[in-house]
């Protein structure tokens, strides 16, 4: 049996209402659905949580898949909530032990403390700023990538936990420009591409 936490981050703010990440998060049901042996839970933050629950959900997954939006590219303030809650309540119970460093030699070794090993972890962002954004020579992001830029820090956060990164997904210009279909059928793809050879072997030896 294969083990998949869903994390919905997306939440009514403002102009935003979390329907988009609520689709991808339906999408993301319906696939691992396809597969006998795959038990999936979800975790919906703006519904609201119990954080020792939440530890044991990490500590029971195989694979956790957050789907986030992005505001003031950064992630929004309720799952920045929910990640200091729920990791800090998994100090010592299955999250992290420690930073990893030893008093005989604090300058080595930091981050290598945490308790997730043999787990993997996937994102998906969504954005108001087009793809090109990140890509075009002179534009905003100045050729960054969404992992390289705004989301390193979340990817050094999975690090911490010993969480091994999966290749990310992200969805742009959904505001302006939104296509459900196309994006939809390009993150299905996605899907296949990162999980059907996965999900058929054992994630945690």
């Amino acid at each position: 049996m294969k083990h998949i936490l869903i994390i919905n981050a997306g939440q009514s703010f403002a102009h935003s209402s979390g329907k988009f990440n609520k689709t991808v998060t339906q999408h993301t049901v319906a696939f691992f659905e396809r597969f006998m042996d795959v038990e999936v839970k979800v975790t919906t933050i703006s519904e609201g949580y119990d954080k020792e629950k939440e530890v044991e959900k990490f500590v029971w997954a195989d694979c956790i898949i957050y789907h986030t939006p992005m505001w003031w590219f950064q992630v929004p303030n309720g799952f920045k909530t929910y990640i200091d809650e729920v990791f800090t309540a998994g100090h010592g119970k299955g999250i992290y032990r420690n930073d990893g460093r030893r008093s005989e030699n604090p300058d080595i070794n930091y981050g290598t403390g945490g308790m997730l090993q043999g787990r993997k972890y996937m994102v998906t962002s969504s954005w108001n700023a087009p793809k090109t954004a990140f890509t075009l020579p002179g534009e905003f992001f100045k050729q960054t990538s969404v992992d390289e830029g705004p989301l390193f820090g979340f990817h050094r956060m999975n690090a911490f936990a010993s969480l091994e990164k999966l290749e990310s997904f992200h969805f742009h210009d959904v505001e302006k420009n939104a296509d459900i279909l196309r994006d939809m059928q390009a993150y299905e793809n996605h899907l296949e591409k990162v999980f059907t050879e996965i999900i058929t072997e054992k994630l945690i030896s």
